[in-house]
């Protein structure tokens, strides 16, 4: 199982994780931050729990292209 986590509000729209990984994450047209797709948020955290291990290899560089290191990618 891959789990993912944005921690949205900490964004600065730089656009990196939807080039790496647009089947995961969109721009918004609203505040120019990052949505993950199909997420639930908590607590200002958005996290997606998925059994497809495809996508866990776009989403960790993704997560390692971020600026501002609010993106957590984990194969559990």
């Amino acid at each position: 199982m891959v789990v993912i986590t944005l921690q949205r509000n900490k964004c600065i729209g730089c656009n990196y994780c939807v080039e790496l990984a647009p089947n995961q994450f969109q721009m918004s047209k609203k505040d120019g931050k990052t949505v993950l797709l199909h997420s639930k948020e908590k607590k200002g955290f958005f996290t997606v729990k998925s059994n497809d291990d495809i996508i866990f290899e776009t989403s960790n560089q993704a997560s390692k292209a971020c600026p501002v290191n609010i993106i957590s990618v984990k194969h559990i």
